[in-house]
């Protein structure tokens, strides 16, 4: 063999990565907490542990995810600004379902051919996620898979971890019969149910740059829509005793009615009023466009709530107070009631016009 081979002949630039790692770093710098020690580039994030101190018995509470075949959509789109929002959204809201506080975060970014460009805005877009949940960046890894993966394919994973006092642990073992149900509006298609939704616009030959008058905007700009990070809003929730929160779901893969059964226990039902909140334009015209049943739909997307806690009805009312003055549209949404057997919930009724 007379070629002398290389990293780079086997399709990894380290010069790029070393640039992206360059361009990525002012944005990280917004994503800090004074508990942060260092900067990035070491072999591990540190977190300055003697924060929790001051915990009775601090539990710890750890989450990972991705944002599945969103990913597509910001490639087709050319437009790798808020996907990384999508990654922080789906890891920290998982955390703050049982109270607990994200800490800090890392992300992992797959990608065929490193472009620094497009690696630096991901990241912005993670650092810029993390900032809106109160969450430190504290490290990460981009790995270039030259032969595994195109060269403008990629794919986000990200792992956080958080921390709740025991005593004021979230969860099923809390909730009891005429609890109320509140839900917090989606900002739309969130990160869940993308291969659904992909198919059924190919089916239906839609275009990306399709104007969607219902919406005022095209397919793809709404398809692109961050998912809405509601970390900060539900430990402020969490947080009021006034509210009296028993337990809360992060409406993602499965739809409402499986994401809530899960903070139910056995013996206890959640209803769920449809006509407490208008169906938004997209989840309809995607419906329309796939001849989707409702139970699919339903059981697919997130049909506009991204978020539910669990009250008592002495709270409720000023858990809803909180959240406007938070700038969180919420209503209620329904209710817990006694069933024998398996903790479940269940949608009735039809959409409000």
């Amino acid at each position: 063999m007379n070629k002398q081979l290389s990293y780079a002949a086997a399709g990894v630039d380290l010069e790029a990565g070393d640039r992206a790692v360059e361009l990525m770093k002012a944005s990280i710098a917004l994503a800090r907490r004074k508990e942060m020690i260092g900067g990035i580039g070491g072999f591990a994030g540190l977190f300055d542990a003697s924060a929790l101190k001051h915990y009775r018995k601090p539990l710890l509470a750890t989450s990972t995810d991705g944002v599945g075949t969103k990913v597509e959509i910001a490639r087709r789109m050319s437009d790798f600004s808020t996907i990384g929002e999508d990654l922080v959204a789906m890891v920290v809201d998982d955390l703050v379902v049982c109270g607990a506080e994200p800490l800090f975060m890392t992300d992992y970014i797959a990608i065929g051919k490193v472009i620094p460009e497009k690696v630096a805005m991901i990241v912005a877009g993670i650092a810029n996620g993390c900032r809106k949940a109160g969450t430190a960046l504290i490290g990460g890894e981009t790995a270039e898979h030259p032969g595994l993966l195109k060269p403008d394919e990629f794919d986000l994973a990200g792992a956080a971890t958080g921390v709740v006092e025991e005593d004021l642990l979230l969860g099923a073992e809390k909730v009891a019969s005429g609890d109320l149900v509140i839900a917090m509006t989606s900002s739309g298609l969130h990160a869940n149910g993308y291969s659904l939704v992909r198919h059924i616009i190919k089916v239906a030959d839609w275009g990306l740059g399709r104007e969607l008058p219902e919406i005022g905007h095209t397919l793809g700009e709404e398809l692109i829509i961050p998912t809405r990070i509601y970390a900060l809003d539900a430990l402020a929730l969490a947080r009021d005793k006034g509210s009296m929160v028993h337990a809360m779901a992060h409406i993602t893969g499965g739809g409402l009615a499986a994401n809530l059964a899960r903070a139910i226990p056995p013996g206890l039902y959640a209803t769920i009023d449809r006509s407490t909140w208008a169906l938004p334009p997209i989840f309809r015209l995607l419906a329309e466009a796939g001849s989707l049943d409702r139970l699919e739909l339903e059981r697919t997307l997130n049909v506009g709530v991204g978020m539910v806690a669990v009250v008592d009805p002495a709270g409720a009312d000023r858990a809803l107070r909180l959240l406007a003055e938070r700038g969180q549209d919420a209503f209620i949404a329904g209710q817990i009631v006694t069933r024998e057997g398996l903790g479940g919930a269940a949608l009735v009724g039809d959409y409000r016009n």
